[in-house]
């Protein structure tokens, strides 16, 4: 190969891993955490300001990631047909076009993407200066391509003003929100970003499990189930009889201290089932917001949740519906328990039944609930296995340690959070 063959062949590979910076700083600044990136520019941090800057400005910020990609995957489009002529003649085209498109799709599309999605704010605050300059230079070139798009727009009629907002106002409300990091206003923060999420969340992911619900056994007599009702905490209990599935009432602790009063302390069975509620079922697909709305039409607190096939799945209550809002509510009666405990060394320990929500909300964390609702959900997701008690496992920046296991279960994790590490590594 003479010198200017190998020349143009180092230009090709130069121009493909510019193109593949294009694709690696655009995932970068999609992927990364809003939240952390604010509150690391609100510290001080010069390149989490620059991602703040270009995620503001994301129209200017797609144009010239466009425009740059797009001159770099022609120019290197050109160049292979130019050194393949040298070899192949007029077929060079023929081979240039095809080999040119894999290369770009293998190492300048999929291969960035999936080294940077994992590491998203290391690789935005590691990029982000560098793509800065760039959207300043070619920013001439993008606004006159911007308003090209808009006048070619309306010859079709469409009109895009260059103030049109690209987000739904929903999604501004949320944006806003999340800007919102100081301690002070943070359970604010939390409780509108709720009220925001009634409309993405089911039911079955807030519901109370099958599992782990109090139900009573018609078989036991009645002084019996007025013993269970008085010494339960709760104030609707599901009564069932000849097995767990065929629930034949709600019993309310009012109504049967009502019933009490009026035969004078002593119940018969069919007296019992008289102060019963019938049972409610709804669907585990509902949203919290249909189901708020379900509360309020029915001017009832309580339903037991089934799935697709009508199996019961669980219970759900106004009260579950509103601590998604506002936090936990406690009263006299509940036992005070908590599945995330905080250590000395800055790891927590947590109950597999606590939700990734209810985790996130209380560290301010940002881990998927996509493909789990609860911790030890997301665990056996992501090692794609049950794990066994002992093994450790790190997804992204977080070390998860399994503790204690039940039959399939996963009852007890210690988390390793990035901040702890790096504490430690101080």
């Amino acid at each position: 190969m003479s010198t200017a063959a190998s020349i143009t062949a180092l230009a090709i590979v130069v121009l493909l891993l510019v193109s593949a910076y294009f694709s690696a700083t655009e995932t970068a600044l999609d992927a990364a955490s809003r939240r952390r990136i604010h509150k690391l520019s609100r510290d001080g941090n010069r390149r989490a300001q620059c991602v703040e800057r270009l995620q503001k400005n994301a129209e200017r910020l797609a144009g010239a990631i466009l425009l740059g990609d797009t001159l770099v995957i022609i120019m290197a489009t050109a160049l292979a047909t130019g050194l393949f002529a040298s070899f192949w003649g007029p077929y060079a085209l023929l081979i240039a076009e095809p080999l040119v498109s894999v290369l770009v799709v293998l190492l300048a599309k999929v291969v960035p993407k999936t080294l940077v999605v994992r590491q998203a704010d290391r690789a935005a605050l590691a990029l982000a200066p560098s793509m800065e300059q760039l959207v300043r230079l070619l920013s001439p070139v993008t606004v006159v391509c911007q308003k090209l798009m808009r006048g070619m727009l309306r010859l079709f009629g469409l009109r895009m003003e260059a103030s049109q907002p690209v987000l739904s106002v929903q999604d501004l409300v949320r944006g806003a929100i999340d800007q919102q990091d100081r301690n002070d206003i943070k359970t604010h923060r939390d409780m509108l970003g709720s009220v925001l999420d009634l409309d993405e969340l089911e039911v079955a992911e807030v519901m109370v499990h099958r599992r782990n619900m109090k139900m009573i056994d018609a078989a036991i007599g009645p002084e019996a189930i007025v013993e269970d009702v008085v010494a339960s905490p709760y104030t609707r209990i599901p009564l069932w009889r000849d097995n767990p599935e065929n629930i034949i009432g709600v019993l309310h602790a009012k109504a049967l201290l009502r019933a009490l009063r009026r035969q004078r302390g002593t119940l018969s069975m069919e007296q019992v089932e008289a102060s019963m509620l019938p049972p409610w079922y709804v669907p585990e697909t509902a949203t919290l917001r249909e189901q708020l709305n379900a509360f309020r039409a029915r001017r009832s607190h309580f339903a037991l949740v089934i799935d697709e096939y009508s199996v019961l799945k669980g219970l759900i209550t106004l009260e579950d519906i509103l601590e998604e809002i506002v936090g936990d509510i406690a009263d006299e009666h509940d036992v005070p328990q908590s599945g995330i405990r905080a250590q000395a060394d800055g790891r927590l320990i947590v109950d597999g039944t606590t939700t990734i929500r209810d985790l996130n909300r209380a560290m301010d964390w940002d881990l998927s609930d996509d493909h789990a609702t609860t911790i030890a959900g997301y665990v056996i997701h992501e090692a794609q296995t049950i794990p066994e008690a002992g093994q450790t496992f790190k997804f992204g920046e977080f070390k998860f340690e399994v503790l204690q296991k039940r039959r399939n279960q996963l009852t007890l994790l210690r988390i390793t959070a990035p901040e702890t590490v790096e504490a430690a590594a101080i």
